[in-house]
């Protein structure tokens, strides 16, 4: 029996997918438990629909997050920590504060997951964070390590 999935069901297949199970597993446990629908002509036209949809929104969403990316990868962003004496920071910088200081600055809201700091910064000085937008839009920003006055 072929089924459109709702949800994810490990190692059957991921959400939105149609595939093809035993109709005793189909009915007893995949329908009953919504994980599951039933794949008439009816559901899967309107599974194609949505699918060619989601594939326009996301075509979309990625030529906006590239450039995006393109455009971030030329500011520099300003961060001020407290720092003691030669200029060593009193900790690290961390991806919170990389977010706080995006969201401040240039009003872009980024989940701190997405940012990577590719080395400890305890130090002031300029350093470069990579900000992770979608899979394929990587924006290298460009960041100035202040000591806060």
């Amino acid at each position: 029996m072929k089924v459109l999935l709702n949800q994810t069901v490990a190692k059957l297949g991921k959400a939105g997918e149609i595939v093809n199970v035993a109709d005793g597993y189909a009915k007893n446990y995949l329908i009953p438990k919504k994980l599951a629908v039933a794949a008439t002509k009816q559901v899967q036209a309107q599974w194609e629909t949505q699918k060619k949809s989601q594939e326009i929104r996301q075509a979309k969403a990625e030529v906006e997050a590239q450039a995006l990316a393109k455009e971030l990868s030329k500011k520099t962003f300003t961060l001020s920590e407290k720092a003691g004496e030669n200029g060593k920071l009193f900790g690290a910088v961390t991806t919170a504060d990389v977010a706080e200081a995006l969201k401040a600055q240039f009003d872009l809201d980024v989940d701190k997951k997405k940012i990577v700091i590719p080395e400890d910064i305890k130090t002031v000085g300029e350093y470069t964070v990579q900000v992770k937008l979608l899979a394929s839009a990587v924006a290298e920003i460009r960041m100035s390590v202040v000591a806060d006055a």
